[in-house]
């Protein structure tokens, strides 16, 4: 018979376990069918902004086409012209939306250009609409893609004559509209080659035997945190543990920064080291912003050598 201490060891275990599957279940885990009576869904993001009737007009040609729409927005405020941020939003967002929900995505530095318009279909059994200028990068190296069609339907899209500069509303919305509402989507246009694709020229972090390099790619929201492309498990790779400080150089500043669990594990207005929500390693003042109260501007350079003992 075990002993008690043994059964709330066993337990302890059992909890831990199940705690982990779960948290990995909602990173990687297949996306699940809609329910049957779901009503379809569009998520959608732009860098538009909410302060004129560009994000209204876009919704109104989509509930045009499907009445019975339901319009997520996921962000309208992607920093304009950014790609990276776009991507890394969709990259974020697509993990907890079921196959067959449609992504509209209107970030479009290239808007008018011989950039094309395209329908992505990804291996999860999701669909975005956007111009391939490299939104997909992210989304694509984590789920991969099945497939890629160039839009070029012009019963797909609306207006005579084509606006050059706001093809959100005449190209994406409407190709949105009528993927989400069940039609076939192959009669968007041609088969486009993966391979083809544009991707985003991203440089990985790197760790090895001196410690990490990587970048601050962006700062998160209205906070001013610091997002970084070092993965929290290389981070911890590097043998840190909880409390201890962490010499980092950022661009040309060095600074010692603890490594803690949550923002108040510090001081008011003091900095940390903490792994964020996505799972990577981030930067941050205690009800502060690091980005202002240490002036920094992405992208910039990061670096963190291994503890000395």
């Amino acid at each position: 018979m075990s002993s008690p201490m043994s059964l709330r060891r066993e337990t302890l275990v059992f909890a831990l376990t199940v705690l982990l599957n779960i948290s990995l279940w909602a990173v990687v885990a297949p996306a699940e069918e809609p329910p049957p009576n779901a009503p379809p869904t569009i998520v959608f993001m732009t860098d538009f902004g909410t302060l004129d009737d560009s994000v209204a007009i876009c919704k109104g040609v989509m509930y045009s086409i499907e009445p019975g729409l339901r319009i997520v927005d996921l962000t309208h405020q992607v920093t304009p012209f950014s790609i990276l941020d776009g991507a890394r939003f969709l990259y974020g967002a697509t993990a907890y939306y079921p196959a067959g929900t449609v992504f509209v995505v209107v970030v479009d530095p290239g808007v008018g250009s011989t950039r094309k318009a395209v329908v992505v279909k990804s291996r999860r059994g999701q669909y975005f609409v956007l111009p391939d200028n490299g939104l997909m990068t992210l989304v694509e190296d984590r789920d991969g893609i099945e497939a890629a069609r160039e839009i070029t339907n012009r019963n797909w899209m609306i207006g005579a004559a084509l606006s050059s500069t706001f093809h959100g509303r005449d190209i994406f919305s409407p190709v949105g509209a009528h993927l989400a509402r069940g039609e076939d989507w192959t009669q968007v246009g041609p088969d486009l080659p993966v391979k083809d694709m544009v991707r985003l020229q991203l440089v990985p972090a790197r760790l090895d035997d001196r410690g990490l390099r990587g970048e601050v790619i962006a700062t998160d929201g209205p906070f001013g945190n610091l997002v970084t492309n070092v993965s929290g498990e290389d981070f911890l790779k590097l043998g840190y543990g909880r409390g201890q400080n962490v010499h980092v150089v950022l661009g040309k500043a060095e600074m010692n920064i603890p490594f803690v669990r949550t923002f108040s594990d510090v001081a008011l207005r003091k900095p940390l080291l903490y792994i964020d929500s996505r799972g990577h390693l981030g930067l941050a003042v205690n009800q502060g912003s690091f980005a202002t109260t240490y002036n920094i501007k992405p992208p910039v350079s990061i670096s963190i050598e291994k503890p000395r003992n």
